[in-house]
């Protein structure tokens, strides 16, 4: 029976919502649940998806091309120019190196002809850009050393694939005409290699032209509707043309929409299409994680168990001794080139891309092409387990880690309060805090900022703050106020279930970023929680009222008032979020009656004193006034 659209998609979307929260549950990725989603509903186990394969990676091709449309629409040229020495060298160093010990490895060992070597070596020699940054950004760790450093070799290998897919066809010399044209038809099937090879580069380069003259003025037109549908409508629109014009010339749409999100992320669109495509962006990556884990065959495997196996394990050596020299090179810290190396040390999907492609030029048969596909899919489900390993196991004794894991043992001083995070938020109030002679612990996961805050004289740790044992070791047990101040909200509030369940007698003031982290907040019991937004946007509007002509105290005094308002109406609100009438009516309410109360406030009656300290008010009502 044939399975429709609407079944399949039921079924993998009920594979994400069973498998995902298990494998978060037992402390594993998101991404480990996804693929062992796909693994279990795939043709090899259960068989709900696919024949042989066939139908899944139709998913998880729509999850790469909206994943590398995103990726081109995030690089910013002001940005890449930046670190173009940086990337440049960490991921030349990283591809080139890679590559060649793969291209001597593979000839040598396993006796391939050229063509075939050099192919597979380059489609491997690439790491996984959606487990790399869904990795880094689960963890909170994209603004740290490693997060950079992985960003920069990512960015060299996604720039990287276009040189590999347009070189690829010059090795197709022996394949006939006849026989190139009926395994890849295209526009530029006929064509001489060379030729095709100009044609690829050609229309690579148009894409630049296109964008600029053509695709932005149409989306200004667009965007005078003011129409929010017919506007991503259109952004869509341009995505596939551009990912279809590389499928006409044999080039892979994965690689059209990339260029795609390049030539629109120098628009003034940029920021307005990545809200609207954001939302979809988790929900596509784990498709293709889904389609990644249902296209292992492990039939293939059974037959080649001892030849795939050890390719497996080979390449995730070759690649994590080249990253692990790469990140020497750059001086990097142990425990951040063991985490920068494992975490890249996996094949990625642009290795399906450039496989399918030297598959369709017949560079590679069949049968090696698919199992260099399990291969690839084998080492991108290894990664996080890996990545758990080095965790757990590996860094707690190396490096700084190991150091701080002596001296978590007994923490010199037993300080009152606990900051975790030490960003721009944490510093801020620690800074605050030493200023009135209040000692701290600190706690950070960012060792280049541990370093630099140990030179400057603070007591500061590094480490996982959600771990119970550095908590434990960092006083908790004797503290009487902690500071959540992590930049990444899901882990802020894993840390605060974590204290509430070990630590309830801490008082917990926690850092929310919006209106939505602070329910989720809520939800957990917590009354002290601290918004970024809110008092910004406070401080200046109480600014804003003074130079419109308001006293500096009431102006302060109507900020700190519409600040107690908010917060009361946050508590409120978050029993009726879940309910949109209510919440919305609730909304209105709350609003009228803040507005009510402030009004009430302003025309109560003041003391005499309450300007006393406006020297400024004074000056310009008495001129006589010094201060």
């Amino acid at each position: 029976m044939e399975t429709s659209f609407f079944l399949q998609a039921i079924i993998y979307l009920t594979a994400a919502v069973v498998f995902v929260p298990i494998a978060k549950k037992v402390g594993l990725s998101s991404i480990l649940g996804y693929l062992f989603a796909g693994i279990i509903i795939g043709p090899s186990l259960l068989g709900l998806i696919g024949q042989k394969g066939e139908d899944i990676m139709h998913f998880a091709e729509f999850g790469v091309v909206m994943m590398l449309f995103l990726i081109g629409l995030e690089l910013d040229p002001y940005k890449f120019w930046k670190m173009r020495k940086f990337i440049a060298g960490m991921g030349s160093i990283q591809v080139i190196g890679t590559a060649i010990i793969l291209f001597f490895g593979l000839q040598l060992v396993l006796d391939w002809n050229w063509q075939i070597s050099l192919t597979v070596a380059l489609a491997l020699t690439l790491s996984s850009t959606a487990i790399v940054l869904q990795t880094l950004k689960e963890k909170g760790t994209n603004n740290t050393s490693v997060g950079r450093s992985s960003f920069a070799v990512l960015l060299y290998q996604d720039i990287a694939v276009i040189p590999i897919l347009a070189v690829i066809p010059l090795m197709v010399s022996e394949v006939s005409g006849s026989e190139l044209k009926e395994i890849t038809p295209s526009l530029i099937s006929d064509f001489p290699a060379w030729l095709q090879t100009l044609v690829v580069i050609g229309a690579i380069s148009s894409i630049y032209f296109l964008g600029k003259y053509l695709i932005v003025p149409l989306l200004r037109i667009v965007a005078k509707t003011r129409l929010q549908e017919l506007f991503t409508a259109s952004a869509l629109l341009v995505v596939f043309a551009v990912s279809y014009l590389m499928q006409l010339v044999g080039l892979s749409p994965a690689l059209g929409a990339f260029m795609a999100g390049v030539v629109l992320a120098n628009s003034e669109f940029r920021h307005e299409l990545e809200g609207d495509i954001a939302p979809f962006k988790g929900l596509l990556l784990g498709l293709f994680f889904i389609g990644v884990g249902a296209s292992i065959d492990f039939m293939l495997i059974i037959e080649r168990p001892i030849f795939i196996l050890v390719f497996v394990l080979a390449l995730t050596v070759v690649k994590f001794l080249v990253l692990f020299g790469v990140g020497a090179i750059y001086k990097k810290n142990l425990d951040q080139n063991l985490q920068f190396s494992i975490g890249l040390s996996q094949a990625g999907e642009f290795g399906f891309v450039i496989m399918g492609f030297a598959m369709g030029l017949s560079i590679v048969p069949n049968e090696l092409s698919n199992q260099i596909l399990a291969i690839i899919a084998l080492t991108m489900l290894l990664t996080p387990f890996l990545n758990v390993l080095n965790e757990k196991y590996i860094i707690p004794n190396v490096g700084t880690k190991r150091e701080e894991k002596e001296e978590e043992v007994e923490i010199p001083e037993q300080n009152e309060v606990i900051i975790a995070g030490f960003g721009h938020f944490g510093s801020t109030i620690g800074r605050l805090l030493r200023a009135n002679k209040i000692d701290v612990t600190i706690l950070d996961h960012d060792a280049d900022r541990v370093e630099v805050l140990r030179k400057l004289g603070f007591k500061v740790y590094y480490g996982d703050a959600t771990r119970l044992e550095l908590l434990k070791a960092a006083g908790a047990d004797e503290a009487k106020l902690f500071i959540a101040a992590i930049d990444n909200p899901a882990i802020n509030l894993n840390l605060v279930e974590l204290l509430q369940k070990h630590f309830p007698h801490l008082k917990v003031l926690a850092r929310a970023r919006n209106r939505n982290d602070a329910y989720e907040l809520i939800d957990h019991g917590v009354k002290n929680f601290y918004r970024e937004t809110l008092y910004t946007a406070v401080h200046l509007g109480v600014d804003a009222l003074v130079e419109l002509g308001f006293r500096k105290y009431t102006a302060t005094r109507q900020g700190q008032q519409f600040i107690k308002y908010d917060q009361e109406t946050t508590r409120t609100l978050a029993k009726k979020r879940h309910d949109k009438m209510a919440y919305m009516v609730t909304v209105q309410e709350e609003v009228e009656m803040q507005e009510d109360l402030l009004r009430r406030d302003l025309f109560a009656q003041f003391e005499g004193n309450d300007h006393s300290w406006d020297s400024e008010f004074l000056k310009k009502e008495n001129p006589q006034v010094r201060e």
